[in-house]
């Protein structure tokens, strides 16, 4: 019986010394398999994003509005600057244009 149990350890210890050893390994295999896969996805990935090109088209020229009361003038410009805003918030317009077209809607560019 002395012997079956010695048997019985050793038998344990090999296995357990296995798996510990084949954990090890699984992890090392997986940390190297991760920062490889790290590496292709920066090699693969451009390294700044290219800025769209924005096209600007001319609008015919219209004829000027008839007057309107005082009030409007400002509610408009409220509404083209608010019209900016979208179209900066959207991707349109960069910051750069943005300012340019409000301080020009401002008049102060």
């Amino acid at each position: 019986m002395p012997g079956l149990i010695r048997g019985m350890a050793r038998t344990a210890a090999v296995v357990g010394t296995a798996t510990a050893t084949r954990n090890a390994v699984n992890r090392h295999s997986a940390q190297k398999d991760a920062a490889a896969y790290s590496e292709a996805m920066a090699a693969t990935q451009p390294a700044q994003p290219a800025e769209p090109q924005v096209v600007y088209v001319q609008a015919p020229p219209q004829e000027a509005p008839p007057a309107a009361p005082a009030a409007a003038p400002q509610s408009d410009l409220v509404a083209q600057i608010n019209q900016l805003s979208q179209l900066h918030n959207a991707g349109v317009l960069s910051d750069a244009e943005f300012e340019a077209a409000k301080a020009k809607l401002l008049g102060t560019g």
